[in-house]
């Protein structure tokens, strides 16, 4: 048996050593030792051969482990995710995420659980985006200035603002601020690094209170 370990970020200011930290350890509780890790720093818009999807594919065989830490980031939508996941499964190949209840992929349910999880996950993706977008639209129809004032330089604290609500909604369900990173930053032309985006939070008098809630790492 052969274990592969698949870590993604969308930016390379993000932190791949977390990810991988967390496979590590999983694979030490199991008793496992990883063959070998494919990392990739790259937006999951990206096509399946420069996410090294396509890599990934063919070195797994059947009776081999992949190990990844999410649902999100094998695939960029549901449809997507299914179809790597329906191949990774007709090579009779286990497939865990390691931050989501394990599943093995040749269970009655595993299909349909699999399904609900990527749909919650594009569908809150295409939530935050519509938010986003209304609530542009709404400050545009009360006068509201959008750009950056001259001479300010406190750019990437007003590109957040916007995104305020989400954050907030997060950290009050106690979500790693990694992870609402990852999720904002996807809505994003030009994504923040993850220092950034925690001292958003932690000087926004709005949301600095919910960081208690929220695990920092």
């Amino acid at each position: 048996m052969k274990v592969i370990a698949y870590t993604r970020i969308s930016t390379d200011q993000q932190d791949l050593e977390k990810q991988k930290h967390l496979l590590l350890d999983y694979a030490q509780k199991k008793g496992w030792l990883i063959d070998e890790f494919i990392e990739v720093a790259i937006s999951s818009r990206k096509n399946t051969k420069l996410r090294k999807i396509d890599e990934l594919l063919e070195k797994l065989k059947k009776g081999d482990v992949l190990l990844a830490a999410e649902l999100s980031r094998l695939g960029r939508n549901m449809l997507e995710t299914l179809n790597i996941i329906n191949t990774l499964s007709e090579k009779e190949i286990k497939i865990i995420f390691v931050r989501q209840p394990e599943l093995s992929t040749t269970a009655n349910h595993a299909k349909l659980l699999l399904a609900i999880y990527s749909y919650f996950a594009e569908s809150e993706r295409e939530y935050i985006s519509i938010r986003t977008k209304q609530g542009l639209a709404a400050a545009r129809a009360k006068g509201v200035k959008l750009g950056r004032p001259k001479g300010s330089k406190n750019k990437k604290a007003r590109v957040l603002d916007i995104h305020k609500p989400a954050i907030k909604k997060y950290l009050e369900l106690g979500v790693n601020i990694s992870d609402i990173s990852k999720i904002i930053n996807d809505q994003m032309e030009r994504p923040i690094t993850y220092n950034a985006f925690k001292y958003f939070i932690k000087h926004d008098e709005d949301l600095a209170p919910f960081m208690k809630k929220s695990k920092t790492e």
